[in-house]
């Protein structure tokens, strides 16, 4: 099979060498995964481990989703150690069905704490050391990725199976944008948490509020002007705020910002060099902005105080 390019660009990006001709006769499809795990594995006794993958699995087995992909042959399981990561092949909704089903029945197991990942990706047949049928991949390890960005209940997707649930009505009020989570090896990774009323985490997870309160003085940073903007969008409808919400999370100027109630759709805490900087900043990411209808710029001239930890509660 002819390697496609957007395949050739993950080998790339995986850092893989470059198959041969004979190599390139893997068969990549895409698999819709959800990796899973048991919060806190390797801290267990042995005998808590067993018990607690036993009732892991058993839980999963009994989804409806499970048992529909894999009646259908729409489903590979693979074992984990303290998990395990189930391939879908119907449909980038059967994991998040899935993920759903597990959070609720998890609920009813109140010594097991699970944390899921999913991602839409590439994956291929291999044979491992016991000459058996397993699968491998890109979508895999990203799926992993994911769910390393979680803690306890926590479902999160990765930014590219959420922008494709966010279509469906079901699904677009309970994808929560978290931002980008760096892993292993410095990869940073785009992140979704998945919630309802009853299931998931709405929490924001650890590594992200770690990544919220390292504060860089505007000083060391050589970025001495802050800038507090109230943006107004010419329009209100769902996918120019998501679009614009994507915007925001790709610059890097763009140190906070809130989705807020009142006149202004999003207040924004904005740094520059100066005010040079800054007017390049504005002409570019709002003048020139189409779903952008006015905004409105407070130049900060002293920081009275930046405080990083939450009051402790008190009984009154």
């Amino acid at each position: 099979m002819l390697l496609t390019r957007p395949l050739r660009r993950i080998i790339a990006w995986l850092g893989w060498d470059m198959p041969t001709d004979s190599e390139s006769d893997l068969q990549f499809e895409i698999g819709h995964v959800l990796f899973i795990d048991i919060v806190g594995y390797s801290k267990l006794l042995i005998d808590e481990q067993r018990e607690q993958l036993q009732s892991l699995n058993e839980i999963v087995r009994n989804t409806a989703q499970f048992r529909t992909s894999s009646t259908n042959g729409m489903l590979v399981r693979l074992p984990t150690g303290d998990g395990m990561a189930l391939i879908f092949r119907d449909s980038l909704e059967s994991p998040v069905r899935c993920a759903l089903e597990i959070s609720k029945a998890v609920r009813s197991h109140s010594e097991i704490q699970v944390r899921m990942g999913i991602h839409s990706g590439p994956v291929s047949e291999v044979t491992d050391v016991n000459e058996r049928a397993n699968v491998a991949g890109a979508g895999i390890n990203m799926a992993q990725r994911v769910m390393d960005c979680g803690d306890a209940d926590h479902i999160l997707l990765s930014r590219h199976i959420a922008e494709d649930l966010e279509h469906y009505r079901q699904w677009r009020p309970h994808l929560h944008d978290l931002g980008e989570c760096e892993v292993k090896h410095g990869v940073r990774v785009a992140v979704v948490n998945l919630y309802t009323e009853e299931l998931g985490n709405p929490d924001m997870p650890e590594k992200f509020r770690k990544a919220e309160v390292a504060i860089v003085s505007p000083d060391a940073s050589r970025r001495s002007l802050t800038a507090i903007i109230e943006v107004f969008l010419d329009t209100d409808r769902p996918q120019m705020v998501a679009e614009f919400q994507r915007a925001i999370q790709a610059t890097p100027e763009v140190l906070q910002a809130y989705y807020v109630t009142g006149e202004a759709d999003f207040i924004l805490i904005v740094t520059a060099k100066d005010m040079q900087d800054f007017s390049e900043f504005a002409y570019r990411f709002l003048s020139k902005r189409p779903n952008v209808k006015t905004y409105r710029t407070s130049v900060v001239m002293r920081r009275v105080k930046s405080e990083v930890t939450l009051p402790e509660n008190t009984d009154q």
